[in-house]
C-alpha cells in the first residue's frame, strides 16, 4: 500500500467529495453506460443546464469525468481511470487492514 502525502491524496479527497454529492452521484451513474450531452443529462435528471453546469465542472475538476466538443454540444464520459483510483483506495482499506488478516488480495 502506497503511503499518501498530501500531494497525492488531493486528487483522492475531491474525488470522493465530488461523489458525495447526490446529484453528482446520479450523474456518474447515468453515465456508466453511455456518453451523454448536458441537454440529455438534464433532461433525466429534471435540472436546469447552468444548474448542471456547475456539477459537471466539479466532477471534470475532480478527474472523474470527461468531455468532449461536438458541434454545439458537449458530451461527458466516465474517466474510468480516475474511478479505479478510487476504488482501489478503498480495496485497500480491505487489504491492508489489521483487522482482515487473512483476507486475500491482488
Amino acid at each position: 500500500m502506497a503511503t499518501l502525502t498530501p500531494t497525492t491524496s488531493e486528487p483522492l479527497i475531491q474525488g470522493f467529495r465530488a461523489i458525495a454529492d447526490p446529484l453528482r452521484f446520479q450523474v456518474l451513474e447515468l453515465l456508466r453506460t453511455q456518453e451523454l450531452c448536458v441537454c440529455d443529462l438534464s433532461d433525466r435528471l429534471g435540472v436546469s443546464p447552468s444548474k448542471l453546469s456547475f456539477h459537471l465542472k466539479t466532477l471534470k475538476a475532480s478527474e472523474l469525468v470527461r468531455s468532449r466538443q461536438s458541434g454545439k454540444w458537449i458530451y461527458y464520459s466516465l474517466n474510468l481511470p480516475q474511478l479505479a483510483l478510487l476504488e482501489q483506495h478503498l480495496a485497500d482499506f480491505r487489504c491492508f487492514s489489521p483487522m482482515f488478516p487473512a483476507t486475500p488480495c491482488r
